[in-house]
């Protein structure tokens, strides 16, 4: 009678934990613009109450809501976490001008710079959005400065001194040569536009110069050579030594300049040239072009000026870095931004990839292992670097038992066996009489021992003496 009570007990314990077992959710759900953690992607099963988290798809930003589920009852809770367009926001303050924006700052999207009345755009005039933010150098505008070019007044001295570009409100004082007397303001002032005021002097022959019988023609001879302008005299003039009063000559800009006001014209007038008013400018290339994967890093886009590629990270650059701006435009070709190749996922061991995929493998590539028998040792993700090498090595499976959990006076629920896996979880109970001292439930753990240990079960003490 009492083996048929104490089988009961037994029977009846057994029963009331496989009820009290929770149930397991499967693999959890998918949502529009986000993704799993990739350490749940292999998880088929999953204990109730134990968590996951999602994060937001690529090019997408968190704004509300917790990025966390939880399996309750064999069911997940619901997602709250909602995911927008990842955006650079602000592209800050633009002295001297203001930004136009393409669009809402999305990734994709550019920001232009726009100066204000008087002002010019140095360098490239935008930015484009990319995952690290706004990329480029930041455009800056710069006072559109007025200049007047030297004049040229024959057969005079001025204050010059090899200067041939003045700023507004310069001054310059002239002087004629032995023979020759000032017919005008001897000192002129920059002014705005680029003119001088008053107009230039003359220095005309004195009464001695003009009596003389040599100058009675009153042509002129070679055009003034006017150096640092970067305007030159056109080719059919260049081999001419004479000209008759009243014919003119005209002014081109050198290769890689461009005309940016003024006169290209000067005149033979009572034998002498009247100043020349051109002024001459680099000539602009504009954007060097759009690269994938990349952008431009430039020191100006005018005549002169260089553009060098830059790759994003985990790509490199194939073709010719650098793109000169020359006089008929960029030369060169747009590179190329190929992102980063890694060999074959490492081999050897007795680890297997659970996720095998098709070559080539590029940056951020993600190898996940398994081991069909035993505990795997290392990591199981292993991924592409920007570098093109493996993050770790390939891990190893090991198998890892651990002994019955003989407890003295004490019994387990679950079939006996001589060795349990790594993982394995029992519950443990004393014989009645006994006292538990220690953990309800430990697991077989990757060392090979018990955890948190082993309980122990002592007798209890009666109350009563006999």
């Amino acid at each position: 009678m009492r083996n048929v009570g104490w089988n009961f007990w037994v029977l009846a314990f057994a029963l009331h934990a496989s009820a009290q077992v929770p149930k397991e959710c499967s693999a959890p759900p998918e949502y529009p613009y986000t993704r799993l953690g990739e350490k749940y992607s292999n998880t088929p099963k999953f204990s109730s109450g134990e968590k996951v988290y999602y994060n937001c798809a690529e090019d997408m930003t968190p704004s509300t809501g917790s990025r966390a589920v939880q399996c309750v009852g064999g069911k997940w809770t619901k997602l709250t976490l909602k995911c927008e367009k990842r955006s650079c926001g602000n592209a800050g303050e633009l002295l001297n001008g203001e930004f136009q924006y393409e669009g809402s700052s999305f990734i994709g999207e550019k920001v232009y710079a726009v100066c204000n009345d008087g002002y010019i755009v140095k360098g490239l005039n935008y930015m484009i959005c990319k995952k690290s933010g706004w990329t480029g150098d930041f455009p800056s505008c710069e006072e559109r400065e007025t200049t007047c070019s030297t004049p040229a007044v024959a057969n005079s001295v001025s204050s010059a001194g090899g200067v041939s570009v003045h700023r507004v409100g310069d001054g310059m004082t002239f002087t004629c040569r032995q023979g020759f007397q000032l017919d005008g303001a001897p000192r002129v002032t920059c002014g705005p536009g680029g003119l001088w005021q008053p107009q230039p002097p003359r220095c005309l022959p004195s009464q001695d110069k003009i009596a003389s019988p040599d100058v009675e023609t009153g042509g002129c001879g070679a055009p003034v050579k006017f150096h640092n302008s970067k305007a030159i005299l056109a080719d059919k003039y260049i081999t001419r030594t004479s000209f008759a009063s009243g014919e003119r000559v005209h002014y081109v800009c050198e290769v890689g300049y461009i005309p940016a006001g003024g006169s290209r014209f000067c005149n033979c007038i009572n034998g002498k040239w009247t100043p020349l008013r051109l002024k001459c400018e680099r000539k602009p290339c504009g954007s060097a072009g759009e690269i994938s994967n990349g952008q431009f890093a430039y020191t100006g886009v005018q005549f002169g000026d260089t553009a060098t590629a830059v790759c994003d990270v985990g790509y490199i650059l194939v073709g010719q870095a650098t793109r000169n701006c020359m006089s008929q435009g960029w030369d060169g070709r747009v590179p190329a931004c190929e992102a980063v190749v890694c060999e074959e996922p490492p081999r050897g061991t007795n680890a297997e990839i659970s996720n095998y995929q098709e070559p080539p493998y590029t940056y951020r590539s993600v190898i996940r292992y398994h081991c069909r028998v035993g505990t795997l040792i290392g990591q199981r993700h292993i991924s592409c670097t920007e570098n093109g090498t493996w993050s770790d090595p390939a891990p190893t499976c090991k198998e890892i038992t651990c002994p019955s959990p003989n407890v003295p006076y004490g019994y387990w629920t679950r079939a006996q066996v001589k060795q349990y896996q790594d993982g394995d979880t029992i519950s443990i109970e004393c014989y009645p009489g006994y006292a538990k001292i220690g953990p309800s439930t430990v697991s077989c753990g990757g060392d090979g021992r018990w955890v948190p240990g082993l309980p122990k079960c002592t007798p209890r003490r009666s109350h009563y003496r006999s």
